[in-house]
């Protein structure tokens, strides 16, 4: 049997540090299907579908990792991709508190489907999109922070604004 996890997320954009995960992810599950969120109560920087590209480009050398996107609970699409997991990443103790309710809520949901915490690596810990995004808007480098795909679709992307 294939033990498959779900790794969801806004991904805007895709870090070194979601990579990271992904990375750990990939060493201790047989298939990771990477996801993106289309959480109607944010604004994103980048479409679902930049999003989605993005991701793809960045992951394309992971032979058991696959992207895609949904609407919806994650343990609704977690149950649709036959997840067994749920990949999460912690940074810090300020992620834990929220990261610990969603794990409640969804064992709840979806008893059969277990939250896995994945901590990156300690370079990335400060590390979120919104600092990335930030720091981009005003033209700093971020090449040490994201794939080189997606650095240049950020300078592409406030250059226009």
């Amino acid at each position: 049997m294939i033990k498959l996890a779900l790794y969801p997320g806004t991904f805007d954009p895709v870090t070194n540090g979601h990579i990271d995960i992904i990375q750990r992810a990939s060493e201790l599950f047989d298939k990771i299907v990477v996801t993106v969120a289309r959480n109607l109560s944010k604004t994103p920087l980048f479409t679902t579908e930049e999003r989605v590209f993005l991701l793809k480009e960045s992951l394309k050398n992971f032979n058991n990792v696959t992207v895609d996107s949904f609407d919806g609970l994650v343990v609704d699409h977690a149950h649709s991709v036959n997840a067994c997991a749920i990949i999460r990443g912690l940074r810090a103790v300020s992620d834990f508190e929220y990261e610990f309710q969603m794990a409640l809520m969804n064992r709840k949901l979806a008893a059969d489907i277990s939250t896995v915490f994945l901590m990156p690596n300690e370079k990335y810990t400060y590390l979120n999109s919104s600092i990335v995004r930030n720091l981009s808007q005003f033209g700093s480098d971020v090449s040490e922070f994201v794939p080189n795909v997606v650095q240049d679709a950020l300078i592409k992307k406030y250059a226009v604004k």
